[in-house]
């Protein structure tokens, strides 16, 4: 039997699966990278309004680390693309790991690849179906991007590089999980290797871009990511950056085929650490038990944080160098001064963790959708333990850890920002920036409790509101989207400390939603089946 037998149905199976979120996904990528450039183009009209934007962008060291320079201050579409650009190849790399460990991987350990490899199914064929699928939607995503880039005016030539970026960054997402799903046993495992090793291309290209005089500018060659950047569309056209990014992903899927090859079915490369003889006393109940799963991610989101924490604080006392125009000054001047730059430094990057908290309480709580699909819910929920008292361990762990993770970043942050301010109490007005995040962040994991509770596989209406409310708060004003819909959004609702007074109207509602929301999450759980 060809090592391959079975891929043709395995491919519809998986598009099957994914028949939903793989369309949306590509719509919102898709959508996104063509409204905000053609929003661009109507905000900069003429050469020295976009000159001044990038003169701005170019001289911020968060802006920087966060979306790397504009290479033409003088062009309209490397000023459109500088920031969704960014934001677009991380999304699409990430989906695509992700997608392919959720069809190699996942279905290993749940049990239903064996059932099907006892068919005529070949031994590549799962990797196979995988990684058309994700390199299908990776080129998918470049083509109709490049071509919504082009719809909009900006050049042709422009285009398509930024479409063969997009598509380049997918594909080497898909790379890194064909790589990882045979590294570990663990679906979750792989995709958390597979992000973390975009995460750390990503880093590494933050630091070049960030360095002081480019003296470490070299490091962006060390990063896929950073060659994504030196394709630089619409600011040169250099094609031949993004063949470093198909080169990549042939050795690692390559390398993702032999060690596939070379394991045992279910098996890993990584060997699993033998547990204890004994089970400690917590995971006698379902609250240690939801700990327990969690643990290891929380750690890792814990040690994140406190990074990132440290390096925005860091960053605090230089905010008044990043403007260099005299007038804006002025401007500066009128509103606060450095102080006021500081405050406004910090309570965007702030708010931009609060989104990245948010992710992790979703991955929390959801957590128990993931136990009733491997049928681990049902034996537990077949003894003395109450399904509100299941449920109810998930969501404090969700609650519990989104709170802890917001306090490390805020005093991580404001003690790094300590030294830099004249503020003598400048760790409990981060840490007070941090924790009023907390509604708006418990209103979107609500919306998540309130789905599963609904109906297990209505859990995704919690990733659904994030992503819209991002997207809402990033370009609905770009986009003159009304103002009642943005008002849906929990985020922009949040006080913006430190700097301003502390309103605690929005903090009040928002937190009598987010209870209203767990309410109905949980009263509807009692009552409907378990899958």
């Amino acid at each position: 039997m060809s090592s391959l037998a079975g891929t043709r149905a395995l491919l519809r199976l998986a598009l099957r699966r994914d028949r939903v979120v793989l369309p949306v996904f590509l719509v919102i990528v898709v959508g996104m990278v063509a409204s905000s450039a053609s929003a661009t183009i109507a905000l900069y009209p003429d050469a020295a309004s976009r000159i001044e934007a990038s003169t701005v962008i170019n001289t911020a060291t968060s802006t920087l680390a966060m979306f790397g320079p504009i290479h033409d201050p003088t062009s309209i579409g490397a000023l459109s693309v500088f920031k969704i650009g960014m934001m677009s190849v991380l999304a699409l790399a990430v989906f695509a790991a992700r997608m392919v460990v959720r069809h190699t991987r996942a279905e290993e350990e749940t049990g239903r690849l064996e059932l099907l490899g006892a068919a005529v199914v070949g031994r590549r064929a799962p990797l196979t179906a995988a990684l058309i699928v994700a390199v299908g939607a990776s080129l998918t995503a470049g083509l109709f991007s490049g071509l919504g880039l082009f719809g909009t005016g900006l050049a042709g030539g422009g285009s398509a590089i930024m479409g063969a970026a997009i598509a380049g960054m997918g594909v080497v997402g898909a790379a890194f999980g064909a790589v990882a799903a045979q590294l570990t046993t663990s679906a979750r495992g792989a995709a958390g290797m597979a992000t973390g090793a975009i995460a750390v291309f990503y880093g590494i290209r933050a630091v070049a871009d960030s360095a002081s005089d480019g003296a470490l500018s070299w490091l962006s060659w060390l990063s896929p990511v950073g060659w994504y950047q030196q394709a630089r569309p619409y600011a040169g056209d250099r094609a031949w950056p993004l063949a470093l990014l198909a080169a990549l992903a042939i050795v690692l899927v390559a390398v993702g085929y032999a060690l596939a090859t070379r394991r045992d079915f279910a098996g890993s490369l990584l060997a699993d650490r033998a547990g204890g003889a004994t089970a400690p006393r917590y995971l006698g109940s379902p609250l240690g038990l939801a700990w327990r799963l969690q643990r290891n991610a929380f750690w890792i989101w814990a040690g994140t944080f406190a990074l990132v924490g440290a390096m925005v604080g860091g960053l605090t006392g230089s905010v008044g160098s990043f403007i260099d125009s005299a007038s804006m000054r002025d401007i500066i001047d009128k509103l606060g001064g450095a102080a006021f730059l500081e405050d406004a430094f910090l309570s965007v990057e702030i708010s931009f963790m609060a989104i990245a908290v948010t992710i992790f309480g979703l991955q929390a709580v959801l957590r128990s959708r993931a136990e009733e699909v491997g049928l681990r819910a049902e034996p537990m929920l077949a003894s003395a333990t109450t399904r509100l008292r299941w449920l109810g361990s998930f969501l404090v762990v969700s609650l519990a850890g989104s709170v802890a993770l917001l306090l490390i970043v805020g005093t991580t942050a404001g003690l790094a920002s300590a030294g830099a301010v004249d503020y003598s109490n400048q760790v409990a007005r981060v840490v007070g920036a941090a924790l009023v995040q907390i509604p708006a962040i418990f209103v979107v994991i609500g919306i998540g409790v309130a789905g599963f509770g609904i109906a297990g596989r209505l859990g995704f209406a919690g990733w659904a509101a994030l992503t819209v409310f991002v997207l809402l708060g990033e370009f609905g004003k770009l986009l003159n989207i009304p103002q009642g819909i943005l008002n849906l959004a929990p985020y922009s609702h949040t006080p913006r400390l430190p700097g301003v007074e502390l309103s605690w109207s929005p903090i009040i509602w928002m937190s009598a939603i987010a209870i209203a929301l767990f309410v109905i999450g949980f009263a509807a759980f009692r009552r409907r089946d378990i899958s």
